[in-house]
């Protein structure tokens, strides 16, 4: 068992685990605009399921309002649709060249909502975080039981893996306290 390698694999789950989180949490709507807002919207057409990304520019003009403009103008009911039907709560409106989304501010309730949403969201982050030390840690000791590597040097190993899980997780409690400060920011 190489150290290093070991050490790498780990690190590498864990700025993934912490990279999706990021993408999660830019994801969820604060009361202003993003280009992120949209990420994950899907849109029907051509037979297929693509990311909105793929059939149209996204921008974002000012503070409140999104613009969506499909390549193909025949597609832009289906956008519009599928911005609709995505559950954030937006309502677009179509001109037959862009859409447009207003962003309407948030209410107090919805920011709580939200502010719960964002919690969980890093919760989950951290899961991932803990449970590639934890599967690291496992095969640290195994490596050690088979005798591969010595206890001093598994002890040191874990206490490695131990730092890099410290270090993410404050990273994805970073995101989560500037996330929330964004949501409550009236």
């Amino acid at each position: 068992m190489e150290a290093e390698t070991v050490l790498e694999r780990v690190k590498e789950k864990m700025q993934n685990a912490t990279a999706a989180t990021a993408r999660e949490l830019a994801s969820i709507r604060t009361g202003r605009a993003s280009v992120t807002l949209l990420d994950r919207i899907h849109v029907e057409s051509y037979n297929q399921r693509m990311p909105l990304k793929q059939v149209a520019t996204v921008s974002v003009p000012d503070a409140r309002t999104v613009v969506v403009q499909p390549w193909d103008k025949s597609i832009i009911k289906d956008v519009e649709r599928a911005i609709y039907q995505s559950g954030l709560g937006l309502t677009p409106t179509n001109d037959g060249n862009i859409i447009k989304i207003h962003i309407p501010p948030l209410t107090e309730e919805r920011r709580r909502e939200l502010a719960k949403l964002v919690k969980k969201l890093a919760e989950e982050g951290k899961v991932a975080i803990r449970r590639a030390r934890s599967d690291t840690n496992k095969a640290i000791k195994g490596a050690q039981k088979d005798g591969e590597i010595s206890e001093d040097d598994a002890t040191r190993l874990m206490e490695k893996v131990q730092e890099l899980t410290d270090h993410y997780a404050e990273r994805v409690e970073t995101l989560l306290e500037a996330k929330e400060e964004e949501i409550l920011e009236i």
